[in-house]
């Protein structure tokens, strides 16, 4: 098939060799290819300076990233079909992975599919769409749905901050099936319902699935601090395995609600709940002189853009004293992020100079990453998002 072509300033194609798939505004030749004269969500060849081929995207105009790459052949675009068998390859993965349905189907461009998050409940899909190139495959998205696992629901909650990025309207429709309201999600042998509307992105983050399965090993008969609780997916899973009580802080009244339901969902009568600012309820429990022999950090991403660099760093700075001068003697520490601008190497910086502030000696347990249903494509460092220090702290030691 032939598109039409965007061509690269000079020099713009290293990243895109070096197996990157995003083209930013900014690398392309206007003047030879004015990005005006494309549609959003249109498909086109992309081309050196030099005239060499390097592949086919999505592009869209109005977004900084402008360009995303579809194939490295320049012959082929996204079509349903092939749509659909990167889906499938994306399921034949998880399927290997777990045993039971609930998982990240579909991963963006980490499964060859950017613009485009699918995450399985059971028998509810929800499939999130955040850019032009992909709304405009909607249809052919639902069908491969239909066809790959037979669902009775699927929700196409197309509800994110990217969507506005790429000029695209928010919304949030039930395509298939009954109404649903609520997702119910198995994790690590724990059970949970969380509400769809009004939920955070697709209703769950399975991204630190593995992380929290780490933490039942440390909860045994501890007393644990879950912050940024949301639905309870640390906590909950904490008492689960046995910690003898457990406190969960959000600044969500839904959410608040969803972590007692979610207990008690359990057989679970060991877990409290605070509502209200972290950063507020921290330094309360502190004044009350409350210990914990766990304390679990899992904030929103703090560092949202690069330019939040320094303001958020110290955020997690304040954050991660906090949760240190909560601990009991001996305590566990786990502290963790969802920033991609914020490394594993910087995390552990922080949560060492936190202990010298504090003057507590830290060992570094474990490091935590995003579950193998989140994978990391080696040329995109934006798919290398979660991280996690499990740290041990010790007053008075050394």
């Amino acid at each position: 098939m032939k598109f039409p072509v965007l061509y690269l300033r000079k020099g713009a194609e290293r990243r895109i060799k070096a197996g990157h798939l995003w083209v930013y505004s900014n690398e392309v030749d206007a003047k030879r290819s004015p990005l005006s004269g494309f549609e959003p969500g249109a498909q086109a060849e992309l081309r050196t300076s030099t005239d060499k081929p390097l592949g086919t995207l999505f592009v869209n105009p109005h977004a900084l990233i402008c360009g995303r790459l579809i194939s490295r052949d320049p012959e082929h675009g996204m079509t349903p079909q092939r749509l659909t068998q990167r889906m499938e390859a994306a399921l034949v993965l998880r399927e290997k992975l777990f045993d039971q349905p609930y998982y990240r189907w579909v991963f963006g461009d980490s499964d060859g599919l950017s613009g485009l998050v699918i995450d399985r409940f059971g028998d509810t899909v929800v499939v999130q769409i955040s850019t032009a190139g992909m709304e405009l495959l909607r249809e052919a998205i639902v069908r491969a749905v239909q066809r790959l696992i037979h669902p009775q629901a699927i929700v196409l909650k197309n509800d994110g901050k990217m969507r506005e990025v790429e000029g695209l309207p928010c919304y949030v429709e039930q395509v298939h099936g009954a109404p649903t309201d609520t997702l119910t999600v198995v994790e690590n042998g724990v059970r949970f319902e969380v509400p769809l509307s009004g939920g955070q992105k697709t209703g769950w983050f399975y991204d630190h699935r593995m992380n929290r399965q780490r933490l039942q090993q440390y909860a045994s008969g501890k007393r644990v601090l879950d912050v940024f609780s949301y639905v309870g997916g640390w906590g909950v899973q904490a008492a689960s395995a046995g910690a003898t009580q457990v406190t969960c802080v959000d600044s969500s009244a839904q959410a608040v609600n969803a972590v007692h339901h979610n207990a008690s969902l359990n057989g679970l009568d060991n877990v409290d709940t605070i509502e209200g600012d972290a950063f507020d309820a921290l330094k309360a429990l502190a004044a009350e002189k409350e210990r914990f022999d766990v304390v679990v950090l899992d904030p929103p991403a703090l560092i949202p853009r690069r330019r939040d660099q320094k303001a958020g760093e110290q955020a997690y700075a304040r954050l991660n004293q906090l949760g240190l001068r909560l601990l009991a003697k001996d305590g566990v520490l786990v502290s963790a992020s969802c920033s991609m601008h914020l490394s594993q190497e910087r995390l552990i910086d922080i949560i060492r100079s936190s202990g010298r502030k504090i003057d507590r000696f830290v060992q570094l347990l474990e490091q935590g990453h995003q579950a193998p249903d989140h994978p990391v494509i080696p040329g995109i460092p934006e798919t290398d998002y979660i991280k996690s220090c499990f740290v041990r702290s010790l007053t008075g030691f050394f």
